[in-house]
């Protein structure tokens, strides 16, 4: 049976998307995703929203006319993989930024906070999964940012147990996990990266939160975790301080054995030990 092939998640906007991007060489929107978004808000069309339905179906078409057998939805809402699904969370304040070092240090940005207890909104990537999966026969996958990155991405002002805000997150992602195999979406992947810089949290409680995620999803769902090492905002930095490789040896054994489908790991920019597999 051949290999299947998939793209992560994000993909580049067409040029007449008002949300920012973080492959434009002008955009601040990867250190500063919600300043970056702010400041495009009072500037954006009405009728953004068709504008929005116009670039997935664009990019949707594109990886399916490439070959790709399950391609995504481009990510062409999101301002930042992360801070897209937070604005739908409740406890999670925007408006209430906190300075917070990111990815061991490397630069300070401003982070929405955790207020209150997270619970999940109103779901919202069903539609986003059904205009992408109308214009093409292919599956199309949804991905989802995970618990342990939803939280080394914004500041805890309201846990004092972070296994605890790790539970009531995953409870959260759950509901729009369920959402989305009700639907009929067959392909979800939760992206974990802080997995790679955090082993001994993933390991702890990280994969444990992350199995809550998928919790009752039918056997007919693909479930996808992606961890990359992590990338700077411009793609080939040579100053950025990647999560080491090694790591994926020390989470192998435990997501080996959890209830997993298909792990993505990074190895084009960051080439692995091949014993891995």
């Amino acid at each position: 049976m051949p290999i299947r092939t998939t793209t992560i998640g994000a993909y580049p906007k067409p040029d007449y998307v008002p949300i920012p991007d973080w492959f434009r060489e002008e955009s601040t929107v990867a250190k500063d995703p919600t300043k970056a978004l702010d400041d495009c808000i009072d500037c954006q069309d009405p009728q953004v929203e068709e504008v929005l339905d116009r670039a997935t179906r664009e990019v949707v078409l594109e990886q399916a006319q490439l070959g790709i057998d399950v391609p995504t939805d481009g990510e062409v809402r999101r301002e930042n993989y992360i801070h897209y699904h937070c604005r739908k969370l409740a406890g999670i304040d925007f408006t209430r930024l906190t300075p917070k070092a990111m990815r061991d240090g490397q630069w300070t940005v401003e982070v929405p906070t955790i207020s209150g207890p997270v619970k999940a909104g109103a779901g919202f990537l069903v539609r986003d999964w059904r205009v992408a999966q109308a214009v093409t026969e292919n599956p199309v996958k949804i991905t989802l940012p995970g618990p342990m990155t939803i939280i080394d991405s914004t500041c805890n002002s309201f846990y004092e147990d972070e296994r605890k805000l790790a539970v009531d997150l995953a409870a959260a992602i759950n509901r729009e996990v369920c959402n989305l195999a009700e639907a009929g979406c067959t392909w979800i992947q939760i992206d974990e990266p802080i997995f790679a810089r955090k082993p001994d949290e993933a390991l702890a409680f990280g994969i444990e939160s992350l199995e809550r995620c998928f919790h009752g999803v039918p056997d007919r769902v693909n479930r996808t975790i992606h961890i990359c090492c992590g990338y700077p905002d411009r793609l080939d930095s040579d100053n950025y301080q990647k999560a080491p490789s090694q790591n994926y040896f020390r989470l192998a054994p435990a997501l080996d054995e959890a209830a997993l489908d298909a792990i993505s790991i990074e190895d084009a920019h960051r080439p692995n030990d091949l014993s891995l597999l």
